[in-house]
């Protein structure tokens, strides 16, 4: 009756219990009242009608523990039901024995035990004396009891080897095959197991329908929470068949893992199935002292819930959650908290079983979770990417909500996808890949977090999405041409570059490589700059003539140039910000870059520069310094250096080369316009400093008195000085009005070039009319004025010390020119020169000249008049060493000369050299009449004395037709000089008659020195003969 009464209370209380099991497997209440009476009589018959059959098989055992000296032992099993005992054979030394032996036992009381029991057999003289004592001669090696109500129907189980006592070493586990038949329910009554994985599913499937198919999980907490599947009453229930039963807490666990496989996708069942895998996974992997040397695999295959079972829905459940990460974009959205912490439990839950199949299963190499989570992202992404590729224009005008009119234009343009009118379509899709890669970076990289040394969802989605991107701009960019302005293209290539440096440029895989992407648009970059060269001549001719328009007024108070130069630079420059805003990352495409960018400034520098060149003579005054002019010449030393500024800022020394050498071109060219116009603004001061030389060549005339100066002596010295000061007065005070102004008005650069110029036209000026006049026509007038003009040893004197206060004005202490460029100046040498020559005499000034003019037939070369035949002996004397030329005149030929009166041929030798005052310098033949080539066969002698050598002597030799009553003509005339002929003592040759001859500039300066020399017969006459030509009368 007790059984009976607490089966009453046990209904009385809890009737929920009795309620939700008829609700789950939907029975009537008539129905479930039956079976209630049938169990309830089941239970109060009792055992003694209940008996049943066991067929146990010992299959084998692992990880015994040792016992014999040997280091092994010699196991065997007994297995005992109620009093009857039976024992497996003995395997020799083995810790792992096999028996595979079977057992049959008859059970007539569910309340019986099955004991098994491993022994390690032991067959010395000890264990002999052990027996007497203690009844057992054999060592315990662990045993395992089993309770006879817990089984049904067929088993394959292995059991860990438990301790007998505190004191009992054991370890390892036992492998048992158990089939047991009940009698009365041979056929009606599936086993515990199943009867328990029926119960579990129909629960499991009727509470989720209540739910509206979702998973309602309880809230447990603690380390045994993961045991926990249901709220109270339906885990009782689950609980109390398992107590009763003997079904294991694994198999609970591994039938509900099964059964929420079906609902993975609900809200915060990953988290679930991720725990429970995880003590699944502990269950079999983690072994204990006395499953040390049983393999995880093994204890598995020895799963009561069933290896293959299990392992085939762990693998489709695998599938299924690749399949669900490959879409996580779509299935688990940024914007969903909960959504978003299943998404990270399902990664944890695919590392639990990878871990799984790695430690329980013991696979040799699994697929990796972290590889199997990044295969998907990235299909993912792929799928996104082809996506927004498809549906760019719908999905921004969604996304980013534009303005009405802009979608209707892309209505009327009719596109869907990318296409050659229109670049619109890029910076969509730019933005669009931007936001998912902003989202994974921000949203999907914080939840995707398991594997941070192998997995970074933001970056694995720059890298994806930017590696299909760059394939598909990279051929739209090769099929478009230039239908769109180029604007837009630079446009598209800023908007590339910036996606690429914020996103791309640091993930690893592009860490240290040059990008593509400036190939893609270099075609085009080049359009525009072509583009903006032509706009650019435009802009300089207009900015110019706008300039010139304004009168070529600076550009503010503190400037000293105009406003074209600022306008076409801020210009050049904007261009350039563009370019080094693009950040080109390739080496090679910025040097092309450069190239072309240095050839459009170059174009368009020069054509400034040509037309200020074109533009600037006519603002030189001759009378006043033009401020137009000073502007103009700043505006191309402001071209310098701004195009320095640019050179510097595109890379100075670093830029590429053949770019650097087209900006250098540039920079000297405008480097000699600015010479140019230096020059043509100094020869329009040329009249004004001509009119103060004149009065300067004037005050030194009016010095007088003769006699060398003794500068050493402060008395003479000073005098020379104050002399100096005054001749120069008129010079400077021109100098000083204009230099002031200049000073005012020019960059310091322009001045020091303009000072350059004025001190080679001052110095050559002093050259030309001071001390070297023009040569006159010898005539009494000219040669009364050129006495006076000759320089005396005072006025070379105070000459010189003018020269040197020129050199420290212009100097300027360090203000204005170099003192090394006046000093090495060709016109300072010249006139130094010059000057020096003053000194020499007569002699000494003709043989420079002898000695100095190796070119003087030069013009008989370019046009012969004839030639003459001569003779030239010269003899030494052994004695007194004085020289005796002889010289036969043979013969004239080929005379070119045309005259309507008689025509009377004559040849005159004239001997040219030092120290022929005393001596006859000339012979003459006699004329021939009517003769276009005469012979003459005359000898001439010249003495030549022993001062200098024969290499100091020429012969003048001409030819002229002689006029009685007036002066003869010259025909032509031709030079010999003496040392061709010292070598061979004697040479026959042919003079060639020339209309005058060469000299060069010391010649020249030699002559104008000469003929100052009126007195001096001898200077007197070699200037006559060195300046005469022939009269255009002899050419018909």
């Amino acid at each position: 009756m007790a059984m009976k009464d607490r089966m009453k209370i046990r209904e009385r209380n809890k009737p929920e219990i009795f309620d939700l099991i008829r609700e789950v497997f939907g029975m009537n209440t008539q129905v479930h009242t039956g079976h209630m009476k049938a169990v309830k009589q089941s239970v109060l018959d009792g055992t003694s009608k209940w008996s049943a059959k066991l067929v146990i098989t010992v299959v084998s055992a692992q990880g015994l523990i040792a016992k014999d000296k040997t280091g092994t032992s010699d196991p065997y099993a007994t297995v005992q039901v109620g009093k009857v005992k039976k024992r497996t054979r003995t395997v020799q030394q083995n810790l792992n024995p096999e028996w595979n032996e079977q057992f049959y036992f008859e059970c007539h009381n569910s309340s019986d035990r099955i004991k098994v029991r491993v022994w390690d057999e032991d067959d010395d003289f000890r264990s002999k004396v052990m027996q007497k004592l203690t009844r057992e001669s054999d060592d315990f090696l662990g045993q395992t009891i089993i309770e006879v109500r817990t089984l049904s129907g067929e088993m394959d189980v292995w059991y860990n080897l438990e301790k007998r006592t505190d004191k009992s070493a054991v370890s390892g586990a036992i492998r048992l095959h158990i089939n047991v038949t009940i009698k009365g329910e041979e056929k009606s009554v599936a086993p515990y197991h199943v009867q328990y994985t029926c119960l579990h599913e129909n629960l499991f499937h009727y509470l989720s329908e209540k739910e509206a198919g979702n998973v309602k999980l309880p809230q447990a907490r603690g380390d045994e929470a993961w045991k926990v599947y249901f709220e109270d009453t339906a885990q009782e229930i689950v609980d109390e068949f398992a107590m009763r039963f003997g079904i294991e807490s694994i198999y609970q666990a591994m039938t509900h893992f099964s059964c929420l496989s079906s609902k993975y996708m609900c809200q915060g069942v990953p988290a679930v199935m991720s725990t429970l895998l995880a003590n699944i996974n502990a269950f079999y992997a983690h072994t204990t002292a006395s499953t040390a040397q049983v393999s995880a695999s093994d204890r598995f295959a020895a799963s009561n819930f069933g290896k293959d079972k299990f392992v085939k829905f762990l693998d489709q459940l695998h599938n299924s959650l690749r399949i669900d990460l490959s879409a996580y974009r779509n299935n688990f959205p940024h914007n969903s908290p909960e959504k978003l912490a299943d998404l990270k439990s399902m990664v944890d839950l695919l590392t639990s079983i990878t871990f799984f199949r790695m430690k329980v299963q013991e696979l040799a190499s699994p697929p990796r979770a972290a590889t199997v989570v990044k295969d998907c992202v990235k299909a993912c992404l792929k799928s996104t990417y082809e996506y927004i590729y498809e549906n760019c224009y719908e999905l921004y005008n969604r996304e980013f909500q534009p303005d009405p009119s802009e979608q209707q234009h892309e209505q009327e343009d009719g596109a869907n996808g990318p296409h050659a009118k229109s670049l619109d379509y890029w910076t969509k899709l730019i933005s669009l890949i931007v936001s998912v890669i902003e989202e994974d970076k921000t949203t999907y990289t914080a939840v995707l977090n398991q594997f941070p040394n192998e997995l970074n969802v933001g970056q694995l989605s720059a890298a994806t999405m930017w590696t299909m991107f760059a394939q598909d701009i990279k051929y739209a960019m090769d099929e478009h041409d230039t239908v769109r302005t180029s604007a837009e293209y630079m446009n598209l290539h800023f908007k590339v570059k910036w996606m690429y440096n914020k996103y791309i440029e640091d993930l690893p895989e592009y860490k240290d490589v040059t990008p593509e992407y400036p190939s893609w648009f270099e075609p085009f970059v080049m359009h525009w700059l072509a583009e903006n060269e032509r706009l650019s001549m435009d802009f300089v001719h207009a900015a110019v003539d706008r300039d010139e328009l304004d009168g070529f007024t600076k550009s503010s108070e503190h400037a000293k140039f105009s406003c074209s130069v600022v306008d076409i630079f801020t210009q050049i420059n904007q261009r350039f910000t563009i370019i080094k805003r693009l950040e080109c990352p390739d080496p090679e495409i910025v040097n092309r870059y450069m190239r072309r960018f240095s050839m459009t400034i170059n174009k368009v520098l020069l054509a400034y520069a040509d037309r200020i060149v074109e533009k600037f003579a006519k603002y030189c005054s001759e009378k006043t310094i033009s401020l137009q002019a000073c502007i103009l010449m700043n505006n191309i030393q402001q071209l310098r250096v701004q195009l320095e500024k640019v050179f510097e800022s595109m890379g100075g020394e670093g830029l590429d080369e053949e770019a650097a050498d087209i900006l250098k071109k540039l920079q000297g060219s405008l480097n000699e316009v600015l010479d140019q116009l230096s020059k043509i603004f100094s020869k329009s001061m040329i009249k004004r400093l001509h009119e103060s030389i004149q009065q300067l060549s004037n005050a030194l005339a009016d010095i007088k008195g003769g006699g060398n100066i003794a500068l050493g002596q402060p008395t003479q010295k000073a005098y020379v000085e104050s002399e100096a000061d005054a001749v120069l007065a008129p010079l400077m005070q021109v100098m000083d009005s204009n230099l002031t102004e200049l000073n005012t008005n020019c960059e310091k650069t322009v001045l020091k070039r303009i000072l350059k110029e004025m001190w080679k036209i001052v110095i050559s000026d002093i050259e030309k009319v001071v001390v070297l006049p023009p040569m006159n026509d010898m005539s009494e007038a000219a040669s009364a004025d050129i006495g006076n003009r000759n320089l005396t040893p005072k006025q070379c004197a105070v000459l010189d010390v003018a020269l040197d206060s020129l050199k420290a004005y212009f100097h300027a202490g360090g203000q204005g020119l170099k003192k090394g460029f006046c000093e090495k100046s060709e016109e300072l040498k010249s006139l130094r020169y010059a000057l020096s020559l003053y000194t020499q005499t007569t002699d000494m000034l003709i043989k420079t000249f002898v000695q100095t003019q190796t070119s003087q037939d030069a013009p008989s070369v370019r046009e012969t008049l004839g030639d003459v035949s001569i003779q030239v002996d010269i003899f030494t004397h052994p004695g007194t060493g004085e020289h005796k030329v002889t010289v036969k005149v043979v013969e004239a030929n080929d005379l070119k000369w045309q005259t309507t009166s008689m025509f009377r041929p004559f040849v005159e030798v004239n001997m040219i050299g030092p120290h022929l005052s005393d001596k006859r310098r000339r012979h003459t033949t006699k004329s021939k009449g009517n003769s276009w080539s005469p012979k003459f066969n005359e000898t001439f002698h010249f003495i030549l004395g022993n001062e200098d050598e024969p290499e100091a002597f020429e012969l003048h030799i001409c030819v002229k037709d002689y006029c009685f009553a007036r002066e003869d003509r010259l025909i032509g005339c031709g030079v010999l000089q003496l040392r061709e002929v010292v070598e061979r003592g004697s040479c026959n040759c042919s003079c060639y008659l020339g209309r005058h001859l060469h000299v060069d500039d010391t010649g020249g300066t030699i002559l104008r020195i000469l003929s100052q020399r009126t007195n001096d017969e001898v200077a007197r006459d070699f200037v006559r003969m060195k300046s005469d030509r022939r009269s255009e009368g002899g050419d018909g």
